[in-house]
């Protein structure tokens, strides 16, 4: 009998069968690692759990605090009396320029993240160090708040709308940045890589192979960030940058709360038809309304006619469809000087269909509201030739750094409430999204009117600007985080509830079908198939809402609901920027550990 050897044994495998065995060693290395890293993974989330939990304890937050506030309520109540508004012409005023600082900031922050996006995006930077700046870029801009940009513009601009657009602006560009890298990181690469292969530069290929395919992500994503700085831009009134925000502080801090009160509402009605409007484009730029046909389409057919129709020829194949694009790459024009048949030149042109129609008219209209908003907004274009003498001396006031009287231990004590703050917003919302969100969910509900009215609802809260919440809140609980957490809290519901509701219905419907074939009621294929394939989702879009409410709870400490944020208005007002300095970058520093933390959590859990 032939004894084995290695080497026989090699001799008598083929090479599937050697991978085969080399896969398998491999494999039997890596559970080892990849269950000592989703270990620690979950130990990290329970630790931010029992963290978030004891925030809760620290801060207070309890049924029974909020109702021995009810008399703090009625007293409130009683003082602003019947609501008033400002006068009818200032109000129109006011809501034209708030709205003309919101849409020229944001239209800024899009346009330079374009190149940042580019730079950050893994498939498209030109090297690693490219990729590294480009994303240090954009988590600098989100940790460094509007509130301090508008402090430092202030200084360097006239007064008016020219420091919102420019604080808006620049701090948007951290989150339009990361969202527009990643849709770039998405795209499918065969149009890019035969753009290349034919000779098209970088330009090229960006522009004819890109471009088209984020198009629909990066206006989706503008609009979004749109609807969030319009319910921002109420802070930046407490600087003293012009608009709605402005003169609601100015009536708070008279004692007007009629006055206030009645801005307040104005706010709320403006953000939540901002948001309706802004979700309806979205959906159709994302192809949501696919099928559904609105109002607009169903006029847009009347107008097209049947230029909507494809032309096909003889031989039974489309020339020319929906998307506009001929099948014939003669110019039309050689054809037309060469005798060639009027049917056949009008077949090369492209079709005015619903689908272009319409997205010229939002073209259009998006023009026309960027014009109107350059002219409420009344920038004084001079100040860009004038600020630069000013800049020297403004950046020298930020060093040195220091803590001022406050000193080291009550600085970063106000840090860590400003995380307690932003741990219990999370785990409120988280709490509460879960419910409404999955109501939301097509796969989810039980039926149309359960959906529809949990949409509604998420649109209705994420319309209500935490900062006007939080205010009324200090009223009625008095100064400190439990105001901040609770406007957090509830606030956050509406962008988390919305982020989990579009990620359940995003998951393979494969699992739910199979295990409704086997008689499962809804809830069990909900736990056992919805629930575990949107975890990864679940968890990353929990950490975003972390990060942003550590950067959101640091701006409501301005109007006094607790954290660092108070102190870094005093320290503004006094003049020690120094410390506005400290604090920056202090929260920098957290943004940036929770920033690692979640793309480790995302890595480990995909």
């Amino acid at each position: 009998m032939t004894a084995l050897t290695p080497a026989s044994v090699r001799a008598t495998l083929s090479e599937a069968d050697a991978q085969t065995l080399r896969d398998r060693a491999r494999g039997s290395r890596r559970p080892l690692s990849q269950a000592l890293s989703q270990g620690l993974a979950i130990t990290a989330l329970a630790v931010l759990l029992v963290l978030a939990i004891a925030s809760i304890f620290g801060l207070n937050l309890s049924v029974s605090t909020f109702l021995e506030s009810g008399p703090n309520a009625q007293r409130f109540l009683r003082r602003v009396g019947s609501i008033t508004f400002p006068a009818p012409d200032r109000l129109l005023f006011l809501t034209g320029i708030t709205l003309g600082i919101v849409i020229l900031g944001t239209l800024m922050a899009a346009l330079i993240s374009v190149p940042v996006a580019y730079l950050a995006a893994s498939n498209t930077a030109p090297n690693r160090f490219c990729q590294v700046l480009g994303r240090f870029i954009g988590v600098f801009a989100r940790a460094l708040p509007d509130v301090v940009l508008a402090m430092v513009f202030v200084l360097m601009f006239s007064i008016g709308a020219l420091p919102g657009i420019l604080a808006i602006g620049l701090h948007s560009v951290g989150m339009i940045s990361k969202m527009f890298a990643d849709a770039i990181e998405q795209i499918d690469p065969g149009p890019v890589e035969a753009i290349r292969a034919a000779g098209g530069g970088r330009m090229q290929q960006f522009v004819s192979g890109i471009l088209p395919q984020v198009a629909p992500s990066w206006v989706a994503t503008t609009l979004h960030r749109n609807d969030i700085n319009l319910r921002g831009s109420v802070i930046l009134g407490y600087v003293g940058i012009v608009g709605l925000g402005y003169d609601m502080a100015n009536s708070f801090s008279q004692l007007d709360y009629s006055k206030g009160v009645g801005i307040a509402i104005v706010i709320f009605v403006l953000c939540v038809v901002m948001e309706i409007i802004s979700s309806s484009i979205r959906r159709v730029m994302l192809g949501a309304a696919a099928q559904r046909r609105s109002v607009i389409d169903r006029l847009l057919d009347r107008i097209v006619g049947s230029r909507t129709q494809p032309t096909t020829s003889r031989a039974g194949g489309v020339q020319a469809g929906e998307s506009g694009v001929s099948a014939v790459a003669e110019p039309a024009g050689s054809l037309r000087q060469r005798g060639a048949s009027p049917t056949v030149v009008a077949a090369l042109r492209r079709p005015w269909t619903r689908s272009r129609v319409r997205n010229t008219i939002w073209g259009w209209v998006a023009v026309v509201v960027i014009v109107l908003a350059v002219i409420v907004s009344d920038i004084q274009w001079g100040d860009f030739a004038t600020f630069w003498a000013k800049l020297p001396a403004t950046l020298a006031k930020f060093w040195p750094l220091n803590f001022g009287s406050y000193g080291p231990q009550i600085i970063t004590g106000a840090l860590g409430e400003t995380i307690a703050i932003a741990l219990a917003a999370t785990l409120i919302s988280l709490l509460f999204s879960v419910i409404i969100g999955s109501l939301a969910a097509r796969n989810v509900a039980p039926n149309g009117g359960v959906r529809g009215f949990n949409r509604f609802l998420l649109v209705v809260i994420r319309g209500i600007p935490e900062t006007i919440l939080a205010i009324m809140l200090i009223i009625v609980t008095g100064l400190g985080g439990q105001a901040g957490a609770l406007a957090l809290g509830f606030c956050g519901i509406g962008l988390l509830g919305k982020l989990i509701a579009d990620s359940f219905e995003e998951v393979d419907a494969g699992p739910e079908r199979a295990l409704s074939a086997t008689g499962a009621t809804r809830t069990q294929v909900y736990t056992a198939a919805t629930l575990p394939q949107g975890r990864r989702s679940l968890i990353a879009h929990t950490m975003y809402m972390l990060d942003t409410n550590i950067r959101a709870g640091t701006l409501l400490g301005v109007v006094g609901a607790g954290g660092v944020g108070y102190y870094l208005l005093n320290a503004s007002q006094g003049a020690n920027y120094g410390l506005v300095g400290v604090i920056v970058l202090l929260v920098f520093g957290v943004v940036l550990v929770v920033e690692a933390l979640s793309i480790w959590l995302r890595r480990v859990f995909r």
